[in-house]
């Protein structure tokens, strides 16, 4: 187990070093402000939809802990390319990774099995709900630049 859980810490170390996606869309449909105030996160995402209602690309600003920018960073991969629909059904999915203690990864429905496999390594953050905001705060606000909210907040 302890070299599972290692693994878990290099992959949020590397995407915490490297983020992917890190860089503005200046052409975005849809963007959002994150704020995280009892830790001081703040995450601006962009997204542009393609003409088939497909994130098309989707790409993060901020400053944040390892754990806050390799969320990001793992959520834009996972989203490019996904509808908008199955964009939120993985939010929710993730929510339920780091939030709900009875989750069940078998329950997982066949599509988002390799996606959920990769967000494994945030469901750590479970016994810590103050990590739980700074693992959604990047997902919290890429639903608010769909919604065409301004901003997103974890309270």
């Amino acid at each position: 187990m302890n070299e599972l859980r290692e693994l878990y810490q290099e992959v949020i170390l590397d995407h915490g070093r490297n983020p992917r996606n890190f860089r503005r869309i200046e052409d975005a449909d849809g963007e959002a402000k994150g704020d995280n105030p009892l830790c001081g996160d703040r995450v601006h995402v962009f997204v542009k939809l393609n003409g088939e209602g497909e994130v098309g690309d989707v790409a993060f600003q901020g400053r944040g802990c390892a754990i806050t920018t390799a969320s990001a960073s793992m959520m834009t991969e996972l989203l490019k390319g996904r509808s908008e629909a199955d964009a939120r059904r993985l939010f929710d999915l993730f929510h339920a990774v780091c939030t709900d203690e009875a989750f069940d990864p078998l329950d997982v429905p066949a599509e988002f099995e390799e996606d959920l496999d990769r967000l494994q390594v945030m469901a750590g953050v479970r016994q810590f709900p103050m990590r739980v905001k700074c693992a959604t705060l990047p997902w919290h606000t890429f639903a608010a630049a769909l919604d065409g909210k301004a901003t997103a907040t974890t309270e």
